[in-house]
């Protein structure tokens, strides 16, 4: 008998009101806004089954919606802070059974190595599984790779028990800051790229990621490890944001309230 696989749905969170760089979602990238490069790069991930961009009900985030309306893209909105109601929210619309975190800032984010997470959940059986999480783990692959998998049951269990404001925002920490809570699987690369910044949160971001679509002829089908040899060829790529300061899990938008997600 052939076990069913579970339907498994990638979120992509977005939202206009980007603290360093506004708007930044709907930016050009060589010829396409950069929302669009990571739904079309998602969407070439084998295990998912549905992308939904999860925007706000923000009348700031209207041209978000007008863009999926636009490109036929599935679009839910919720929350403007609470980002774990709005991905739990927006699961339990589409009927995921495994969610796959993603966020519209990553335009070189890549189909294989979502794929390489979501297996490794799958077959580890875990309740969530990363490429990349805060200290004490260590990021092994660039930012703006990011890809996070949780079982839709372990993701319901943190929108109804978690608390703090860095959970109710970053949606996933609840389900691996305390090590006995869940089972998570951590994956690893042989060699270590944390060191490169891939994700676009500033203007200079903006520029490397321009720089890197024009060396592919401003198409996105690359891989990642392309864009490693690239930066091997041109070193001098990873300096245009070498000085940019990632944000961790515990900055948060002061906006946002510190009631349970489960009550929102």
């Amino acid at each position: 008998m052939i076990e069913k696989m579970p339907k498994i749905v990638a979120i992509i969170q977005a939202r206009m009101a980007s603290s360093r760089l506004p708007g930044k979602v709907l930016l050009d990238i060589s010829g396409q806004p950069m929302l669009v490069r990571v739904v079309e790069r998602v969407k070439r991930a084998n295990t998912i089954d549905c992308v939904v961009i999860a925007t706000t009900a923000d009348p700031s985030d209207d041209p978000i919606k007008d863009l999926c309306q636009k490109r036929g893209y599935s679009c839910f909105r919720g929350d403007q802070f609470n980002v774990l109601d709005r991905y739990y929210k927006a699961a339990t619309k589409y009927n995921a059974e495994i969610i796959v975190r993603i966020t519209a800032d990553c335009p070189m984010i890549d189909p294989a190595e979502i794929d390489h997470v979501v297996q490794a959940l799958l077959e580890s059986g875990a309740d969530f599984a990363a490429n990349r999480l805060p200290p004490p783990w260590q990021r092994t692959y660039p930012i703006g790779l990011d890809t996070e998998v949780s079982t839709f049951e372990a993701l319901e269990r943190a929108w109804k028990e978690a608390e703090r404001s860095e959970d109710l925002e970053h949606v996933m920490p609840y389900l691996y800051k305390e090590e006995d809570r869940f089972n998570i699987e951590i994956i690893d690369h042989k060699v270590d790229y944390g060191h490169y910044r891939w994700a676009v949160d500033t203007q200079e971001d903006l520029d490397l990621a321009r720089q890197i679509y024009a060396h592919f002829d401003n198409k996105d089908d690359f891989s990642w490890l392309d864009v490693i040899d690239l930066f091997d060829r041109h070193p001098e790529l990873s300096l245009i944001n070498a000085d940019v300061k990632h944000k961790s899990v515990r900055d948060i938008d002061d906006r946002l309230g510190t009631l349970p997600s489960g009550s929102s």
